[in-house]
């Protein structure tokens, strides 16, 4: 018989126990690992999203879109460090383009300048899982007016500075929040003041503990268009070229804020415009209030058209997309992507759920933006004109031409 203390079997007990209960830590660890797995998106990886977004630039008016005059270096880098999309697609006009990118779902449902108080957006949303969201600029979804429950801080962000609608008569009204906040007639200094209004959400009104998005909305360059004293004249490309060279400028400082502050890394960066430019001649045969001598046209490229219309020139815009590590850099991809596609996507990034009680007519493009596929959306409607399936794209006869 065994002396039950025999000291050789107490060992052999310990050291059965031992391994027995680092077997189930073993196993403990990689339950928790193929859990974690599973999830949209693990806490430390979700990113603060940064969007930059342009009013009535066209398609060609940077460097890295093939302008010959516009000179922006800051555009450009960002390019090197992103991807460069050559089919991204928002609307054809100013307010639907918004409600689409804020909603994922097309003007038709969210009713563009009119956006109803019961459309969702995206801030609302991304709130519910802790983060910090504001707002800087042109909002103009709520017919130009301050209603209250149609405003930014009810449609989901916690913070809000800028211009309710646009800039056309050659003055601008500011609120913050819901409160008026002045206004101007100085049009050139609109672009500083808001990337002054984004640097001092990002340094005195962020919380550190928690990822944020921030959408900057530009005024420029929508008329009526004016450029500061310190690039006004400097450009090739007249007083539009100013107001670019100027924009590019105060993007700069922008994302250099982001490295001061040790953002960049972990930060989202989305540069995309509304619409195509203002290059019919309509336009600037009744153009008023501009200073004197100058055209407000953009450059839509090789793409027919602008603003308004149901062609290339009027949907197909610029998009460069950053995230250090994450989104291949250096690339150029011609897959199809759009604004609408921005809701699903951040869902999967930052671990929301999209409405199950509506149409969402975007699609989840994580993958193509992380690298991990090149094929984009299948198709892109054009409100109430047409339809692009892969390289065709059919138009009624006398499609929808805005205005």
């Amino acid at each position: 018989m065994t002396n039950p203390k025999d000291p050789e079997m107490e060992f052999t007990i310990k050291q059965y126990s031992t391994m027995k209960f680092a077997a189930i830590l073993r196993t403990c660890a990689i339950v928790l690992l193929l859990l974690t797995a599973t999830l949209p998106a693990v806490a430390a990886d979700k990113p603060n999203i940064l969007i930059i977004f342009t009013d009535d630039q066209g398609y060609a008016d940077i460097g890295c879109y093939g302008s010959p005059k516009n000179k922006t270096p800051r555009l450009d880098q960002l390019a090197m460090e992103g991807t460069r999309f050559t089919s991204f697609y928002s609307q054809t006009v100013c307010g639907p383009s918004r409600s689409a990118l804020l909603t994922g779902r097309q003007p038709i449902r969210s009713k563009g300048w009119g956006m109803p108080a019961t459309e969702i957006t995206f801030a609302e949303l991304i709130r519910q899982v802790d983060y910090q969201t504001a707002c800087i600029g042109k909002w103009d979804v709520s017919n130009r007016k301050a209603i209250i429950d149609r405003m930014p801080n009810a449609q989901g962000f916690d913070y809000y500075f800028g211009a309710l609608g646009a800039n056309d008569g050659g003055r601008v009204m500011f609120h913050q929040n819901n409160d008026p906040a002045g206004s101007t007639r100085d049009m050139g200094s609109l672009t500083k003041l808001y990337t002054d209004k984004a640097i001092e959400f990002l340094k005195q009104r962020r919380d550190p503990e928690k990822p944020f998005v921030l959408y900057v909305a530009h005024t420029m360059m929508h008329t009526i268009i004016d450029a500061s004293e310190g690039f006004r004249g400097k450009s090739a490309g007249g007083l539009y070229g100013d107001v670019v060279e100027e924009f590019d400028y105060q993007t700069g400082r922008l994302l250099d804020t982001l490295d001061e502050l040790k953002l960049r890394d972990n930060t989202l960066v989305i540069y995309t415009s509304d619409n195509g430019p203002w290059n019919q001649d309509k336009y600037t045969k009744k153009k008023k209030g501009h200073p004197e001598g100058s055209i407000f046209w953009g450059d839509a490229g090789p793409l027919r058209n602008g603003k308004g219309s149901p062609y290339e020139g009027g949907y197909r815009l610029p998009c460069i997309v950053r995230w250090p590590g994450k989104v291949p850099a250096e690339r150029v991809s011609p897959a199809i992507f759009a604004t609408i596609d921005f809701m699903p996507t951040f869902a999967n990034l930052a671990g929301f759920d999209v409405p199950d009680d509506r149409r969402i007519d975007g699609i989840d493009q994580t993958d193509l933006l992380l690298g991990k596929r090149e094929v984009g959306r299948d198709h892109f409607y054009f409100g109430r004109a047409g339809v692009r399936q892969g390289r065709w794209k059919y138009l009624k006869p006398k499609a929808h031409f805005h205005g």
